[in-house]
C-alpha cells in the first residue's frame, strides 16, 4: 500500500472515530489499531491528533473551496446573485454539517483554537474568490468596488464570520440565520451595487437553491 493510501486510510478512522466518540476521547492509539498499525507507525504519518484533525479539515475544505468555485462563475446569474449564492452556501453547508455531526463543532473548536492559521488560510482562499467575482462583476457594470479589492473582500468575511460555523457562535435556528444573512447581504450589495434595483438578489423564497 503506498503512503498515500495509507494516510488517506489513517485519516478515514480517525474521522470515523471522532463523530463517534469525540475528538477528546479519541486517542492515537485507537486510530491506529483501526488502521492495523502500531501507534509508532502511525506517528510516522500524523505528529499528533491535532494534525490528523487538520488533515480532516483540509480535505473538506478543498472539496468545498472547489464548489465555492464554481458557484462563484455560475452562468445566468449577476454579480449580486453569485454573492449571495457563496455565502448562503457557506451557511448552509456548515450548519447541516453540525446538526448532522455534532461532535464536528468540537473538532471545530479545536482548531480554531489551537491552528489559527488554519482559519487564515480557508480565508486567504476565499477573498481570492470574492476579489475574482468583484473584478468580473465590475467589468460587467453590476459592481462598482470603491478602494481594494482584498480589503472589501477582507471586511465582507468579518461582517459575515457569524454565518459560517454558525452553532459556534449562536443557537439560532437555519431560518432566522438565514433571515439575518439576508439582511447583512442587502446592505453589503448596497455599497456594491449602485444599480441594485436592477440587479438586486431576488427574494429569498425565489433564489437559487444550492446544495447543502
Amino acid at each position: 500500500m503506498s503512503k498515500d493510501a495509507i494516510r488517506d486510510k489513517i485519516i478515514d478512522a480517525a474521522k470515523c472515530r471522532f463523530s463517534h466518540f469525540g475528538y477528546g476521547k479519541t486517542t492515537m492509539a485507537e486510530v491506529a489499531g483501526d488502521c492495523d498499525m502500531s501507534p509508532g507507525n502511525l506517528y510516522r504519518f500524523f505528529p499528533g491528533k491535532l494534525d490528523i484533525a487538520e488533515a480532516i479539515a483540509t480535505t473538506d475544505y478543498e472539496k468545498h473551496l472547489t464548489h465555492m468555485r464554481k458557484l462563484a462563475v455560475t452562468p445566468g446569474r449577476n454579480g449580486p446573485e453569485r454573492l449571495r449564492d457563496m455565502l448562503f452556501e457557506e451557511l448552509r453547508r456548515t450548519y447541516h454539517k453540525l446538526e448532522k455531526d455534532p461532535r464536528a463543532l468540537e473538532m471545530a473548536q479545536v482548531i480554531s483554537r489551537e491552528r489559527p492559521e488554519f482559519a487564515n488560510w480557508m480565508l486567504a482562499n476565499e477573498r481570492k474568490i470574492l476579489v475574482d467575482l468583484m473584478d468580473e462583476s465590475e467589468r460587467r457594470g453590476e459592481f462598482v468596488p470603491s478602494g481594494d479589492r482584498e480589503t472589501i473582500a477582507e471586511m465582507i468575511q468579518s461582517a459575515t464570520m457569524k454565518f459560517r460555523y454558525p452553532q459556534l457562535w449562536s443557537k439560532l435556528t437555519l431560518p432566522k440565520l438565514e433571515r439575518e444573512l439576508d439582511g447583512v447581504l442587502k446592505l453589503i450589495i448596497e455599497g456594491l451595487c449602485p444599480l441594485r434595483s436592477q440587479f438586486a438578489p431576488m427574494p429569498q423564497r425565489e433564489q437559487h437553491e444550492t446544495a447543502a
